[in-house]
């Protein structure tokens, strides 16, 4: 049985994971934590997951990948279920929840410097843009005609509205971290007021988005965002093919970043053709053509077209686990067997 959420929390910072439905996620976290100890061996991590990732874990003798692992609520399985409710699981002093796609480039002592000034905080930038909850296409036209981003910040008695990638989550208070859970659930609950479409009409998109109500609620709440580009202490960068070298192992990882906000939003476009086209044409202003290798603190595969190295490097990573893993049984069963073979000699 899984171990019950503790009654005070388990030490002054730590990382959580939390993983539910199809057991591969189970693969992304082991890949994704692999990652975080090879620059983090002093900050336990936390997997909350379903009672069948658990028993897979047990099964192929793989408990000790994580420090704590505890369960998951009930209709926490999703997306909002999940991330809507972070305040239920604050198990540590200072909280970092992650997501599960994402490869560790170096030393995160820096980032929880940054962190600990706020009481709760989501990595993000401080103004959204059009497309931020809205379609991406050229549909997006008429949002921006119609002045609909406008009229739902009017709808809600919002000034500004952040653009929050939940990838990153910090927490360290809770009746803050429960306001914002619990208003973010609100704004979910009037999304027929807002102009913000459903995630799950995006190609290979199930779920519906925590993100847009999140950024609504922390602009209601006067919560600010942690900066997500800061150029060399990004906290997460997008992996984009092309703009990220890296060897095989994610263990050396160099990404281009265009000074310009406006110059590096075209990463996300699909086609690499247009977006080193339009890259091109704009550098031709002075300043927008301005760029930096740089080490994020996490390389974020969260672009469905770019997410394949991620899926190739977990499974590689899930296989050296199970090795290992089976070959601790084996080094156990001989032990046993060598130690009744001297009693019985004895």
């Amino acid at each position: 049985m899984f171990r019950a959420l503790p009654r005070k929390t388990l030490a002054r910072e730590g990382y959580i994971f939390s993983i539910y439905g199809k057991l591969k996620y189970l693969k992304h976290a082991v890949a994704s934590a692999s990652t975080l100890r090879r620059h983090d061996n002093e900050r336990p991590v936390a997997l909350i997951c379903e009672q069948k990732h658990y028993d897979e874990l047990k099964e192929l003798n793989m408990l000790d990948v994580f420090d704590y692992i505890y369960p998951l609520g009930e209709n926490h399985n999703s997306i909002v279920g999940f991330k809507h409710n972070i305040h239920e699981y604050m198990l540590f002093d200072r909280n970092l929840y992650l997501d599960c796609d994402m490869v560790w480039c170096k030393d995160a002592n820096p980032l929880w410097a940054s962190l600990s000034a706020h009481p709760f905080t989501i990595t993000g930038n401080q103004s959204a843009d059009h497309f931020f909850g809205g379609p991406k296409s050229f549909a997006i036209v008429s949002d921006f005609l119609l002045a609909r981003r406008q009229r739902t910040l009017n709808n809600f008695g919002l000034s500004y509205l952040s653009r929050v990638q939940s990838g990153m989550m910090y927490a360290q208070d809770y009746e803050t971290t429960k306001k914002v859970c619990k208003t973010a659930k609100e704004m979910l609950n009037r999304k027929e007021e807002t102009h913000f479409l459903s995630r799950t009409l995006e190609e290979g998109r199930t779920e519906e988005s925590c993100e847009w109500s999140l950024a609504m609620a922390m602009s209601k709440l006067k919560i600010p965002v942690h900066p997500w580009l800061q150029g060399h202490t990004s906290p997460q960068l997008d992996y984009i093919a092309d703009l990220t070298t890296h060897d095989s192992d994610f263990e050396y990882v160099s990404c281009t970043y265009y000074s310009n906000d406006f110059v590096y939003s075209f990463r996300g476009l699909k086609s690499s053709g247009i977006r080193n086209m339009l890259i091109r044409l704009f550098s031709i202003i002075p300043g927008y053509g301005d760029n930096m290798k740089v080490v994020p603190y996490a390389l974020h595969f969260g672009w469905y077209h770019q997410k394949q190295p991620f899926f190739a490097f977990s499974d590689k990573v899930w296989g050296q686990y199970k090795q290992k893993a089976a070959l601790q049984v084996d080094n156990n069963a001989m032990n046993t067997e060598k130690s009744s073979y001297s009693d019985s000699m004895a």
